[in-house]
């Protein structure tokens, strides 16, 4: 029982002493310090009179929370700089942490690592202390923290297939000056032992994060003379993957490179244009165009995710890679066709636009990353548009959290969940 050795009215200070020899200066009932019978000293720490109860909490050293989580999880990141011996408490207002848990982010280091802690236990409360550079924020005290008072992360791995948008076809030019076709969108894959484009192999598969959001960026196909844009997996922890939207189709501009190449234009008097390079392990470079006589400029067939443009025959698309991912096999990343004055190239299998020899370039398939069909050059033809990517995720379903935005489809193989999305969004693991 503490004993009374002197009390301020006018301050409110109360000095305390019990039976074991311990010191207590206290204030409105809160310990301000300690002093043991050994001679340590401690500073007590204050308690927010208010309920924490927001999503997000940035601590400060020497204060106590009480976290309500009955409606929501709680972030919340600690101190940017510390000194030895800083603390801070934290309590389950609720019993609600198993259901809602706690996050623990910080600059500095947690337990001698980098990565988030977590309180997971109902009615848990621990006292996380500042020791040094080296450990960072440590736990010193708790109760009902099951196993461990600070959990860590949890990761589960999951595959992808990512495919961006498919490149425009460019525009005919009067004067037999026909347009290429547009490069598919950068196919890259991790799932079984299948190719990535552009003759790449197999990636290594994604390490999610439990309660970490990922963004899921969709690439939209190019308008005619326009690229395709990027496809996009992005989050805290991963090493984001970027797929690289289709070179557009070469005319009086040149075409450009992409996930894969653009194809080049047919010529005249100055010669046959050079299809564009596709981006190593995504997609293959685009077809250079004809210049044989005014009634055969072929224009060059747009590079596909499986070959080059103009691979099977002047002026074709290059073909695209099939996968299973989502359950059958369906094949994306075609190139678009070259267009011409005579025979015109078709687009490459798996999305790719076919082009005409008198007419608008045909657009790739949309979802299917294709490229764009050139337009002719008699009329100054526009090339077609270049179909927009997708972004599909398989992974087990005892790991599929169930959260997502975007609307992604979501279905089922054997005991994995897929998410097809084919428009931007995101997804917590």
């Amino acid at each position: 029982m503490a004993t009374t050795i002197n009390a301020d009215t006018s301050s409110g200070l109360i000095l305390t002493s019990d039976t074991s020899g311990e010191i207590e200066l206290q204030s409105g009932g809160t310990t301000k310090l300690t002093i043991n019978s050994s001679g340590v000293v401690g500073a007590g720490l204050a308690w927010q009179s208010s309920i924490v109860t927001a999503a997000t909490l940035t601590a400060v050293a020497g204060i106590g929370y009480s976290i309500n989580t009955t409606s929501n999880a709680c972030t919340v990141t600690l101190p940017a700089s510390a000194s030895v011996g800083d603390e801070i408490q934290i309590v389950d207002y609720a019993g609600t942490f198993a259901t809602n848990k706690i996050t623990l982010t910080s600059s500095l280091k947690i337990e001698g690592g980098t990565g988030n802690k977590f309180l997971t236990t109902n009615r848990e409360g621990l006292t996380i202390t500042y020791i040094d550079v080296t450990q960072g924020w440590v736990a010193t005290s708790g109760v009902n923290s099951g196993s461990q008072a600070l959990d860590p992360e949890v990761t589960y791995s999951a595959d992808f297939l990512i495919v961006a948008g498919g490149g425009g076809g460019g525009t005919g030019v009067v004067s037999y000056l026909n347009a290429g076709g547009g490069g598919a969108g950068g196919y890259r894959n991790s799932f079984s032992t299948e190719a990535s484009g552009g003759g790449g192999s197999s990636e290594t598969e994604l390490s999610f994060i439990e309660d970490t959001v990922y963004t899921i960026t969709v690439g939209a196909g190019g308008a005619s003379d326009v690229s395709g844009s990027n496809s996009v997996i992005s989050g805290a922890g991963l090493a984001t993957v970027t797929s690289i939207g289709g070179g557009r189709g070469g005319t009086a501009i040149a075409a450009s490179i992409g996930g894969s190449g653009g194809g080049g234009a047919s010529a005249g008097s100055t010669g046959a244009a050079t299809g564009a390079s596709g981006t190593a392990s995504q997609g293959f470079a685009g077809g250079t165009g004809t210049a044989s006589s005014p009634s055969s400029y072929i224009a060059g067939g747009g590079g596909g995710a499986g070959e080059a443009g103009n691979t099977d025959g002047s002026g074709e698309g290059g073909d695209g890679v099939a996968s299973s991912i989502s359950g059958s096999a369906v094949t994306r990343g075609g190139g678009g066709g070259g267009s011409a004055t005579s025979n015109a190239g078709g687009g490459g299998s798996g999305g790719g636009g076919a082009s005409s020899t008198n007419a608008t370039g045909g657009s790739g398939t949309i979802n299917l990353g294709g490229g764009a069909g050139g337009g002719a050059a008699v009329g100054s033809y526009a090339g077609g548009s270049g179909g927009s990517g997708v972004v599909i995720l398989r992974m087990l379903t005892a790991d599929y959290s169930g959260t997502s935005t975007g609307s992604p489809t979501v279905s089922t193989s054997g005991s994995d969940t897929i998410l097809i999305y084919n428009a931007s969004g995101s997804y917590t693991g």
